[in-house]
C-alpha cells in the first residue's frame, strides 16, 4: 500500500487532537482507519493499540466484552505519552460481522461460550486476520512499536511481518460480572495474557 492510498484529516477528540488516516485500498478490501498523535516516523518505537471493530462495546458501552474500556484507555495512554496510533480494523464479532456476532450472542445467552458460539456458527474461534494491521503500519512508515494488546495473535501477526514489537503493553480494562465468562474464555481457550 502506498501513501497515495490515504486520506487524513484532523480529529480532535476528548483526549486530544490525533490525525485520522482513512484508508482506500488494504489487502482485505475494507475501509479501516488509523488514529495517530505526534510524529510517527521517528526512531523510538510508537505506542500503538490495534483494535478490531466492535460497535456493541464501542459505540453502545455493552457490558458483554471489554472492548469499550480497551479503546478509551489505549486513546488516553496514547494522550498522556502525546505520540501514538490506534489501529482500527473492520472486523466486527471477531470477525464474523455484526449480525452473526448477535447470532452468537444469542447462543452465549442459552450457556455457550464465545467460542462455542462461533464454531457453532460455522466460523473458526477467531476468524479475524491481523495481516492489514501491518499493511496500514507499513504504509505510515511504522516499523517500531510498543504494543497494546492482551492477544498473542497481533504480536505474532506483526512480528511476521517484520514489524518490530519491541514491547507488549498489557491493556486489562473493562472488567465486570457481566464479561467474566467471556474473559475466562479468552484467557483460558484463546490464550489471551489476562489476570485471573
Amino acid at each position: 500500500m502506498s501513501k497515495k492510498s490515504t486520506v487524513h484529516a484532523k480529529l480532535p477528540t476528548k483526549w486530544g487532537h490525533f490525525t485520522i488516516y482513512a484508508l482506500e485500498k488494504s489487502c482485505d478490501g475494507k475501509e479501516h482507519v488509523a488514529l495517530a498523535m505526534g510524529e510517527l516516523d521517528q526512531e523510538e518505537p510508537l505506542l500503538i493499540r490495534i483494535h478490531s471493530e466492535c460497535l456493541t462495546g464501542d459505540a453502545f458501552s455493552s457490558l458483554r466484552c471489554d472492548c469499550g474500556p480497551q479503546l478509551e484507555a489505549a486513546m488516553k495512554k496514547i494522550s498522556e505519552v502525546g505520540r501514538g496510533m490506534i489501529v482500527y480494523l473492520r472486523q466486527e464479532g471477531r470477525g464474523i460481522g455484526l449480525v452473526n456476532k448477535i447470532r452468537a450472542y444469542a447462543l452465549q445467552d442459552e450457556g455457550q461460550d464465545t467460542v462455542e458460539a462461533n464454531i457453532n456458527l460455522g466460523f473458526q474461534a477467531d476468524h479475524r486476520s491481523f495481516e492489514v494491521a501491518a499493511e496500514i503500519l507499513t504504509s505510515l512508515n511504522v516499523s517500531k512499536v510498543k504494543l497494546m494488546t492482551n492477544n498473542p495473535r497481533k504480536v505474532e501477526a506483526l512480528q511476521e511481518a517484520n514489524i518490530d514489537v519491541v514491547e507488549r503493553v498489557p491493556l486489562q480494562y473493562g472488567r465486570n460480572p457481566h464479561n467474566e465468562d467471556y474473559l475466562s474464555t479468552k484467557h483460558g481457550k484463546l490464550g489471551h495474557f489476562l489476570d485471573q
